[in-house]
């Protein structure tokens, strides 16, 4: 049986394996972004329906958010991950072929990209669960924020051989990499990290796992009465939803307002700027409780930053003048939003580490898309994220505390 804390050597392994797990994620994800102006085009497509397929995916993240994350408490983070890392894997590979199937090319489109939604959407709740209980709470901060490196890695990579792939091969060769890709790190995983016993779940196990079952040792009452578990979820929910506007929009925002310029650096540089701001995050929240502040405290600045700051530069990318400005923008806003890491997503651990997985959108998405077809301003879009992100900050101001909220003792009827 594996220690219920990770071992140094064993932290440093998982680590590592989970930062490409999370790259991966999001070679997946941004797939869409990054080839969505050269389908528009090839399908006919207009903003609105551009906006469709790309917020199809959040509509299928948001529904498995609640059972990834139950599942993951019940039968283990690393199980779930592995399945929905499959999952998600092959259906990026076979995408390029599924959208041929019929002529109703936006409708397949939209449903695959429901489906990716639909299994990723368990993989950070999964990464919750899995760190509040291998990961000492010293640590968690910098090992989530390393980890959570992977998503603008990620965006990095694909952004650079995405673009590459897209000038040379085409569209659907960038769907064939990262899924291709994903399902090598399904292999690794497999073969290296787990044992038999813990890649095979019985049919029994997984009903159990998607059951509420009324002796669960989860105070579920106690915990949703409590205000500062519902300032973090809607923080949180604002906090994606933003970042997931920017991360759906920006490439088409700098394809169309600066349509000379090369996508391989405004796909890579914000990403590039974003890594080892998350890393400094991370590193400067778990120093900062070290010293002796306030766990809350630490958590709040975060999101101020993350937050706060990070809409000033989101207001400027609309209104910037010139390419370098408004990569420059990009960058500062992207690399800011990482600070979040080591704010809300971390504070749900502080508040419920024995259901971290469940606590763990996303109408901005496909409204930024209906925005900039109504008004054909961009503006409209950014001031749409700084909006979001402003509602977001100020109710975790408000209501966020850092002490637990559940118990793993007692006993509560659902």
């Amino acid at each position: 049986m594996p220690s219920p804390i990770f071992c140094r050597p064993e932290s440093r392994i998982w680590t590592l394996m989970l930062l490409i797990g999370t790259c991966l994620l999001y070679c997946t994800r941004v797939t869409m972004p990054i080839c969505v102006v050269a389908m528009s085009a090839h399908f006919d497509w207009d903003k609105k329906q551009s906006g469709i397929v790309l917020s199809s995916f959040f509509w299928g993240y948001c529904l498995t958010q609640v059972i990834g994350g139950h599942l993951s408490d019940r039968i283990g983070g690393e199980k779930v991950l592995l399945l929905s890392a499959t999952a998600w894997g092959c259906i990026t590979a076979i995408t390029p072929l599924f959208i041929y199937v019929g002529s109703a090319h936006l409708v397949l489109m939209t449903f695959s990209r429901f489906l990716m939604g639909l299994f990723q959407g368990v993989y950070f709740p999964a990464l919750a669960s899995l760190f509040s209980r291998k990961v000492r709470e010293n640590e968690r901060a910098f090992t989530y924020s390393t980890v959570g490196t992977g998503s603008q890695f990620g965006t990095l990579v694909m952004g650079a051989a995405g673009s590459l792939l897209l000038d040379w091969y085409g569209w659907e060769s960038v769907f064939y990499f990262s899924g291709v890709l994903t399902l090598v790190w399904v292999y690794c995983m497999c073969k290296y990290l787990l044992n038999e016993k813990e890649i095979i779940i019985p049919l029994e196990d997984l009903a159990k796992g998607l059951s509420l079952s009324k002796q669960t040792k989860v105070p579920w009452k106690q915990i949703f009465k409590k205000a500062p578990v519902w300032a973090v979820i809607v923080a949180q929910l604002c906090a994606a939803s933003t970042f997931f506007t920017l991360l759906s929009w920006l490439p088409t925002f700098f394809t169309e307002t600066f349509p000379d310029s090369k996508g391989w650096i405004f796909n890579v540089v914000p990403w590039l700027v974003a890594i080892p701001a998350s890393l400094f995050s991370g590193f400067l929240s778990d120093q900062c409780i070290n010293q002796g502040y306030k766990a809350i405290t630490i958590r709040k600045f975060m999101q101020i930053v993350g937050s706060g700051m990070s809409s000033i530069f989101a207001l400027g990318i609309g209104y910037a003048s010139s390419f370098f400005q408004a990569v420059v923008f990009a960058s500062a806003c992207i690399g800011l939003q990482t600070f979040n890491h080591s704010g809300i997503s971390v504070n749900i651990q502080d508040l419920a580490p024995s259901c971290a997985g469940l606590l763990f959108g996303v109408v901005c998405v496909y409204l930024a898309g209906h925005l900039i077809e109504s008004t054909g301003s961009w503006v409209s879009v950014f001031n749409l994220v700084a909006t979001v992100n402003a509602l977001g900050l100020c109710t975790f101001l408000i209501f966020g505390k850092a002490h637990r909220v559940d118990t793993d003792t007692v006993n509560v009827e659902l």
